[in-house]
C-alpha cells in the first residue's frame, strides 16, 4: 500500500497546514466532476484516505509508529497505569481483529388472543418492524463490487503495539487501532443503502403458531426470529408475550372453563335438558328435578387443552335458579295452589349461607 506522505506529496515532517494545502490541490485536480474516469476516481479515494489519516494527530502518530518510524514515539516515561495495562490488560487485542459480524438484538412483541383460540391453539402472521439483512450488499457493508481493505495503520491486526519506557524497562502495550476500530479492515466504499451497517429497518411477516393452553403472561421464544445482526451477523430471538382477552360468558381457572347457567324455577323443580353453546360447539346438560342454586354441572374434557401434557380440562357450569319477580294473575293463582297442596313450611333461621356467587366461587375453585 502506498505511503500516505508520498500520496500527498509531502515530507514526513510536514506541518498540518502543508498537509491540508497538498490535499486541497490534489482534490481539485482529481475530483470526479473535474477529472472523470476510474483511474482518477481511485486516486481521489486514495488521496482522501491519506488526508483523513494524516490530518488527525492521533492517527498520524499511530501511522508513523506502525510504519516503524517512531522508536519511542516521544512517549517518554510511561506511568504506573501503562505498567498495569501491560501486565493485566495488554495482550487482549493480540488475539486478532474483532469481527464486524455481531448477533442481533432480541425482540419482544405482545400478542392478544381470544379465549376460544386458546382451546386448540391458533396461527398468526405478525407484522414486525425490525432490522433485516441489507438486500443491496447482503450484509457485507460494502458497495457491490467492492470489499473491505486492510487497515494500513495496524496492518490488519486490529491493534497498535507501542514500546513504552517504564520503571521496569521497555515494555510493550497494546490498544485497539483508532483507524479501523479494532476490525483490522476499513470499508472505503460503504453500501449506500445501509450506510455500511449491513442491515436496514424494514417490516416483515413472521408466521407464528400459538400453542393451545397458553395464558396471559406466558412468553414464547422463537429462536432466530429477532433482529438481524450488524454485517450479516446471526439474528437474535423473538419473544411473544401472550394476553388472553376477557370473555363475556366464560372464564378460566387453570385448564377448566367456568360459566353460569340461569334456569327457570319450574325447570329447577321439574328437571330439564339444556343445550349450551360452548366455545367449541354445543354441549347438552341435564338438570335433575329439584336442582338448587349453586350446584355445579361438570362436562368432562370440554375445557382448555393442557399446555404441557395431554388432554383437556373440564367445563364447569354453576346453576342459578331464577325466581320471577312479576307474576300474572293466572300464574299467581297456580303458585298459590301449589303452595296449598304442599306441606306448609314455616320460615325459620338456619346456618348462615354465603351468596350465590361466593358459593359458586368456592365450588369452582375447590
Amino acid at each position: 500500500m502506498a505511503d500516505h506522505y508520498e500520496v500527498l506529496g509531502v515530507s514526513r515532517d510536514a506541518t498540518p497546514d502543508e498537509i491540508k494545502k497538498a490535499y486541497r490541490r490534489l482534490a481539485r485536480e482529481l475530483h470526479p466532476d473535474v477529472n472523470p474516469g476510474a483511474e482518477a476516481s481511485e486516486r481521489f479515494k486514495e488521496v482522501t484516505h491519506a488526508y483523513d489519516v494524516l490530518s488527525d494527530p492521533r492517527q498520524r502518530e499511530q501511522y508513523d509508529l506502525g510504519g516503524g518510524q517512531g522508536g519511542f514515539g516521544g512517549q517518554g516515561f510511561g506511568g504506573f497505569g501503562d505498567i498495569f495495562e501491560t501486565f493485566f490488560g495488554a495482550g487482549q487485542q493480540t488475539r486478532g481483529p474483532r469481527s464486524r459480524r455481531e448477533r442481533g438484538q432480541d425482540a419482544l412483541i405482545r400478542v392478544e388472543v381470544g379465549l376460544d383460540e386458546v382451546i386448540f391453539g391458533t396461527h398468526r402472521d405478525l407484522e414486525v418492524d425490525t432490522a433485516v439483512v441489507c438486500e443491496t450488499c447482503h450484509g457485507s457493508c460494502c458497495q457491490p463490487g467492492t470489499s473491505p481493505i486492510t487497515c494500513d495503520i495496524c496492518h490488519g491486526t486490529g491493534s497498535i503495539q507501542r514500546s513504552v519506557r517504564s520503571l521496569l524497562g521497555n515494555v510493550m502495550t497494546s490498544s485497539p487501532c483508532g483507524t479501523c476500530r479494532g476490525y483490522g479492515t476499513v470499508i472505503a466504499t460503504p453500501c449506500a443503502t445501509c450506510q455500511g451497517q449491513g442491515r436496514v429497518r424494514a417490516r416483515r411477516t413472521v408466521p407464528v403458531d400459538i400453542p393451545a393452553g397458553v395464558d396471559t403472561g406466558v412468553r414464547l421464544q422463537m429462536p432466530g426470529s429477532g433482529e438481524a445482526g450488524p454485517a450479516g451477523g446471526p439474528n437474535g430471538d423473538l419473544y411473544l408475550e401472550i394476553k388472553v382477552r376477557t370473555h363475556d360468558v366464560f372464564s378460566r381457572n387453570g385448564d377448566d372453563l367456568l360459566a353460569t347457567l340461569e334456569v327457570a324455577m319450574t325447570d329447577a323443580i321439574l328437571g330439564t335438558t339444556a343445550t349450551i353453546p360452548a366455545l367449541d360447539g354445543d354441549v347438552e346438560v341435564e338438570l335433575k328435578a329439584g336442582t338448587q342454586s349453586g350446584e355445579i354441572l361438570t362436562v368432562k374434557d370440554r375445557g382448555v387443552t393442557k399446555l404441557r401434557g395431554s388432554g383437556r380440562g373440564d367445563l364447569r357450569i354453576g346453576v342459578q335458579v331464577v325466581t320471577p319477580t312479576k307474576l300474572s294473575g293466572k300464574e299467581r293463582a297456580l303458585v298459590e295452589q301449589l303452595a296449598a297442596a304442599r306441606k306448609p313450611h314455616k320460615p325459620e333461621l338456619s346456618h348462615f349461607q354465603q351468596g350465590l356467587f361466593a358459593k359458586l366461587r368456592d365450588r369452582f375453585l375447590g
